[in-house]
């Protein structure tokens, strides 16, 4: 079975996903991470984000085995991945990772950005996850706290829905919702609250097709 898990609410997402993988015994990719660790490695050569060239050369050349690194998570390199995801060609070198990753038994959770309409676009189960930007501002600014960072949360603001905007009008893989995705608002939900709702969802699409 291949979950896919989409939307702008990025702070939890990942690690309902991997919850989600557990609850199963699937393996679990946050396909954020592959961007963010082009853009960190195009940022600690001090290059243009957009060198187009440069960041496939990257891109063809990342190490899995890197993508735990803590510097991943901050807000820098969170800011130039949305800048180097929207690059056609880079897309195209990591579109092939992320689907062997998916298709590889005995079952994948892919979270992003475009998993359910892009990647995995004949998944088992869509889910595109939403919350409200204050809330998402106010959990990534405590996230970035607790990290030992400084962050002011109206800038943290400020910057989701210039990325959010940014990601939903980007002519190649728009965020948006698969015509087939369920709706998951996680805006009053803590993460075991999140996690049940997902496996409600999963449980209804396998009930459902258990019936046929």
């Amino acid at each position: 079975m291949i979950i896919a898990i989409d939307g702008p609410a990025a702070s939890g997402k990942g690690t309902l996903g991997k919850r989600l993988a557990h609850h199963y015994g699937y393996r679990h990719l946050d396909t954020g991470v592959i961007y963010r660790a082009v853009a960190k490695a195009l940022l600690d050569l001090g290059a243009d984000l957009t060198d187009e060239a440069l960041a496939v050369a990257v891109a063809s050349e990342l190490d899995p085995e890197k993508f735990g690194n803590p510097a991943l998570k901050t807000q820098e390199v969170g800011d130039a991945a949305s800048v180097v995801s929207a690059i056609p060609r880079v897309r195209e070198v990591l579109l092939n990772f992320q689907r062997r990753f998916a298709e590889d038994p005995p079952g994948a959770v892919l979270d992003g950005r475009d998993i359910g309409t892009v990647i995995c676009p004949h998944a088992d189960v869509k889910i595109f996850v939403v919350a409200d930007a204050r809330v998402r501002a106010r959990r990534r600014t405590l996230e970035a706290l607790g990290r030992g960072e400084v962050a002011d949360e109206a800038a943290v603001l400020a910057d989701i829905i210039r990325r959010d905007e940014r990601d939903q009008n980007r002519p190649i893989a728009p965020l948006k919702p698969a015509t087939d995705a369920y709706l998951l608002d996680n805006s009053n939900l803590d993460i075991e609250g999140g996690v049940r709702a997902a496996i409600d969802i999963v449980e209804a699409v396998r009930a459902g097709r258990q019936r046929v």
